[in-house]
């Protein structure tokens, strides 16, 4: 593989070469400062078990090599790591690459040294290795030292002039990530009369919809139950609110994912929690779960037994 310095989503393929995204283990390191580990919570996000600063002895011991992980696994290492010898990691991965079957994967994240001194400065952090010299002399030290180690990576994202959205699109790209995995969107019902609940992103209130609950044979059931789904799609304008309800969302729900969101809530509300708010989310939650989405249905105020109610 091609070891090219990714600065932006333009020079992914580049970066790529033949690797074919696979890899069952990847070991995220760089200067400090450069975004490791906001590449390993992406990672994460994306359904890695992501270890984070793991003592370097402790590495081969927890990728056996006879072994391939349900998940994969994403590793944190870098120079504040206990134990860490450039050499010594460098010899590490090295076997690693040849003992297992896991095809392990370096992804090593760099910055300029302004920016790198920018991000120090702005968040009042200390350089891991400030003790005893200025910030500047500090981050080229680091990046001296770890030379040995960039020119091994298989991957080399330069976070310079680079936003998390566009980091996150690069990983994604990187493991072919579908476009909508990494973010769950949980879809709700809710009761008005119990409040607007507080996790909620997007809000939307189906009080205008007719209301079984002034339908004696229906007042006792709830929006899980069909015939309350009839009633309610009988409404004139239910077609209309439906259609232009999903015309709204389709294009908005890639543009949250595309910003690194990992969490969506849509809560539906109407008057008790019982009727119309169940069965909008359920059929929008059916809908959202068919455009490829990690969805979770839920009903916060519906009686777990039919009762009076809306």
């Amino acid at each position: 593989m091609q070891k090219t310095p990714v600065k932006s989503s333009d020079d992914l393929q580049t970066a790529l070469g033949s690797f074919d995204g696979k890899s069952g283990l990847v070991l995220v390191t760089g200067v400090s400062g450069a975004g490791r580990t906001t590449t390993l919570k992406i990672l994460e996000d994306f359904g890695f078990d992501a270890v984070d600063n793991l003592p370097l002895r402790m590495l081969s011991a927890l990728v056996p090599s006879d072994c391939r992980p349900d998940r994969p696994i994403a590793i944190g290492l870098d120079i504040r790591t206990r134990d860490f010898g450039v050499d010594q990691f460098v010899d590490i991965v090295g076997r690693l690459r040849k003992q297992t079957g896991m095809e392990p994967l370096m992804i090593y994240v760099d910055a300029e040294t302004s920016v790198l001194q920018r991000r120090f400065t702005e968040t009042r952090r200390p350089h891991p290795l400030s003790h005893d010299r200025p910030l500047v002399d500090a981050i080229e030290h680091e990046k001296r030292l770890m030379a040995p180690i960039a020119a091994t990576a298989d991957m080399r994202i330069d976070t310079s002039r680079m936003k998390s959205a566009e980091l996150r699109k690069i990983l994604q790209d990187q493991f072919d990530i579908g476009e909508n995995e990494g973010m769950a969107i949980f879809v709700k019902s809710f009761s008005f009369r119990q409040g607007v609940p507080a996790e909620a992103d997007l809000v939307f209130d189906v009080r205008f919809l007719r209301n079984p609950h002034y339908d004696p044979e229906l007042r006792l059931l709830t929006g899980m139950n069909d015939r309350v789904g009839k009633y309610i799609e009988e409404d004139p304008d239910f077609a209309g609110f439906i259609t232009r309800l999903k015309a709204m969302l389709e294009p908005i729900l890639p543009r949250y994912a595309q910003e690194g969101k990992s969490y969506l809530t849509i809560a539906i509300g109407c008057t008790g929690g019982q009727h119309r708010s169940v069965y909008i989310a359920r059929i929008l939650n059916d809908w959202i779960a068919d455009l490829g989405y990690d969805t979770h249905l839920g009903h916060r105020d519906k009686p777990d037994e039919p009762t009076s109610g809306e």
